[in-house]
C-alpha cells in the first residue's frame, strides 16, 4: 500500500512539471496563456464615407488573430450590411491577405490573418459593397515575435476608465450621426427674424375680362389649392343682362367685321384694276384690321358659359377676391394664383446695422421648421436693402429671393441670421452637437469606434447650422451631432465593458 501511494505522488508530481514546461510565462513567471491572454488593440479611421473601428489580438508570429472589422456607412451612420472585406498585412510591398465575401452579422466582417514575421507593416482594408468601394490603411502595425513581447508592450495601454462606452450595435439601431470638427471661414452674423412673401414675379392676379355674373370651374377651390396651367378656374357671362351683354356686343363686332371685309375685299379688286387710289384702299384696310381685331378679342375665351378664366401658370390659389355667383366688372380682381418657383424673405432690423448691411455676405434662413439653409448655397440672392426709415416703419428692410421649395406659409416667420464683414477662420461644429445645461454647453467626443467622453467647450458666433468653438475641442477630432443625449444616459447608466461583447 505504501508503494502505491508512493507511485501516485510520483506521477503527480511528473504531471505537473509535464503542464508546467508546456505553458508560456510572463515577466513576473506566472502562467500565460499564449491563446486567450494577448492583448487586444483596435484603432478608428474615418475616410469621406466610411467609419472603421476594428478589434483584434494584437499581431504576433505564428498565431491566428481575428479582426472584428465594424464597418459604418457616414451617411445616415449605417452598418454596412452587404459585401466584401480585404485585409492584408503587408511589408515592403509584400505580405499575406484574406478576404470574408459577407459580414458576420450587419456591419462586423471577421476577416484572419497569420502573421510569418515580425516587424513594422502596413495594415489594409479594403471594403467593396453594392453601392460604393473604400480603402484604409493602417500604417505602424507591430507584429511581435512571442505573445510575452507583446504583453510587456501593451501592458497598461487600457483605455481611461472615464470613457463611456457605447456599442456599435447600440448606434446603428437608432438615429445616430458624428461629425468632424473642421475650420473654416466663419462671418459676424446679425440675428433676426424674416417673414416668407411670393416673390412678385411669381403670382398673378386674373381679372374679368369683361362685366358679367361670375361662375366658378367645376371642383372646390379655397385658397391654396394647386392648380395646373391652362385649367380653366372660372368663367364670367353677361347672359341675360340688359346692358354691356357681351355675347350681344360680339354679335355685333361680327357684323361690323364680316362688313369691314367685304368693303376691303371689293376695294382691293378695284385698286388692282387701278379704279380707285392706293389711299381710299388703305383707308378701308385700317377699318377692316380694327373690326377683325376688336372682334376676335371679343371672341377669344368666350363659350356659352361666356369668357374662361385660365390658370397661367403651375402652382397654387393664393387668394380668390370672386364670389362665385357674384357680379363683377371689367377689370375687377377674381382669384389671384403663386407659384412655388421661389420665395421672397423680408428681413427687418434696427438701423443701427445700416453700415454693416452695406457688406452682407450671406443669409441663413429655415425653408422649414428647424432645418437651416444658406442663401449662397441654393441659389438665392440679396435683391434690395431699404435706404430710409419711417415713422410708421422704424426698422431696415432687406429683401432676398429664396431659390427653393419653401415649406412655410406665406407671412409666417423665420429664424435668420445675416453674415456681414470679412471672415475669420474658426473651429466649428453643427449646433445639433451642443448638450446646454443651465447656460453652460457640452459635446461628446468619440474617443475611438465605442469610446466617448463628455466635454466642456466655450462657444462663440452662430452660421446658421454650424457654432464656432473657442475652447474644448481640437481640429479633426469627431464629434456626436445625433445621438448625444443617448450617450450621456449610457454614462449615468453604469460603464459597459468596452471590448467584452461578442462578435
Amino acid at each position: 500500500m505504501r508503494y502505491i501511494i508512493l507511485l501516485i505522488a510520483l506521477l503527480a508530481i511528473s504531471c505537473q512539471s509535464a503542464e508546467e514546461q508546456g505553458h508560456a510565462h510572463d515577466a513576473e513567471g506566472g502562467h500565460l496563456n499564449e491563446e486567450s491572454e494577448i492583448p487586444a488593440v483596435d484603432y478608428t479611421r474615418w475616410t469621406d464615407n466610411t467609419e472603421l473601428f476594428v478589434e483584434f489580438p494584437a499581431l504576433v508570429v505564428g498565431k491566428i488573430s481575428r479582426f472584428a472589422a465594424h464597418f459604418t456607412i457616414l451617411e445616415q451612420h449605417q452598418a454596412v450590411s452587404k459585401g466584401s472585406v480585404t485585409v492584408s498585412l503587408i511589408k515592403n510591398d509584400k505580405g499575406i491577405r484574406h478576404t470574408v465575401d459577407a459580414p458576420s452579422s450587419p456591419g462586423i466582417f471577421t476577416p484572419s490573418l497569420q502573421p510569418k514575421e515580425a516587424g513594422i507593416y502596413q495594415l489594409v482594408f479594403e471594403l467593396k459593397t453594392p453601392e460604393y468601394s473604400d480603402k484604409i490603411v493602417l500604417n505602424d502595425i507591430r507584429v511581435f515575435s512571442t505573445a510575452e513581447k507583446a504583453v510587456q508592450a501593451l501592458r497598461g495601454a487600457e483605455e481611461s476608465g472615464n470613457a463611456i462606452s457605447f456599442l456599435k450595435e447600440q448606434a446603428w439601431k437608432m438615429e445616430f450621426q458624428t461629425f468632424p470638427v473642421v475650420e473654416k471661414e466663419v462671418f459676424q452674423s446679425i440675428p433676426s427674424s424674416g417673414i416668407w412673401k411670393v416673390a412678385p414675379s411669381d403670382y398673378q392676379t386674373l381679372v374679368a375680362p369683361a362685366n358679367g355674373r361670375v361662375s366658378f370651374g367645376s371642383g372646390v377651390f379655397t385658397e391654396g389649392s394647386p392648380v395646373k396651367t391652362g385649367q380653366i378656374l372660372m368663367s364670367v357671362s353677361s347672359s341675360g343682362l340688359t346692358h354691356n351683354n357681351l355675347g350681344a356686343e360680339i354679335q355685333k363686332a361680327k357684323a361690323e367685321y364680316e362688313q369691314a371685309k367685304a368693303e376691303y375685299e371689293r376695294k382691293k379688286k378695284l385698286y388692282n384694276s387701278e379704279i380707285v387710289p392706293k389711299a381710299e384702299l388703305e383707308q378701308v384696310e385700317q377699318k377692316f384690321l380694327m373690326a377683325k381685331t376688336n372682334y376676335q378679342t371679343l371672341r377669344s375665351g368666350f363659350s356659352t358659359g361666356g369668357k374662361k378664366i385660365i390658370a397661367p401658370m403651375d402652382g397654387y390659389i393664393k387668394s380668390i377676391q370672386a364670389v362665385n355667383g357674384g357680379f363683377a366688372e371689367q377689370g375687377d380682381p377674381l382669384m389671384t394664383v403663386a407659384s412655388h418657383k421661389s420665395s421672397l424673405l423680408e428681413v427687418q432690423l434696427s438701423p443701427k446695422y445700416s453700415a454693416a448691411l452695406q457688406n452682407i455676405q450671406n443669409l441663413w434662413y429655415q425653408a422649414k421648421d428647424g432645418v437651416w439653409s444658406s442663401l449662397n448655397e441654393n441659389g438665392g440672392e440679396i435683391i434690395s436693402v431699404s435706404k430710409a426709415v419711417e415713422a410708421n416703419k422704424p426698422l431696415i428692410s432687406v429683401f432676398a429671393q429664396v431659390n427653393e421649395a419653401v415649406e412655410m406659409p406665406e407671412g409666417s416667420f423665420t429664424e435668420v441670421q445675416l453674415a456681414v464683414g470679412k471672415p475669420e477662420e474658426s473651429l466649428v461644429v453643427p449646433n445639433s452637437a451642443l448638450l446646454e445645461d443651465y447656460g453652460n454647453y457640452s459635446v461628446i467626443v468619440q474617443l475611438s469606434g465605442e469610446s466617448f467622453k463628455r466635454r466642456n467647450v466655450i462657444i462663440g458666433k452662430q452660421n446658421g447650422s454650424e457654432v464656432v468653438i473657442l475652447k474644448g475641442l481640437k481640429k479633426g477630432e469627431v464629434v456626436v451631432t445625433k445621438g448625444a443625449y443617448q450617450v450621456k444616459m449610457a454614462s449615468m447608466s453604469g460603464q459597459a465593458p468596452a471590448h467584452g461583447h461578442a462578435h
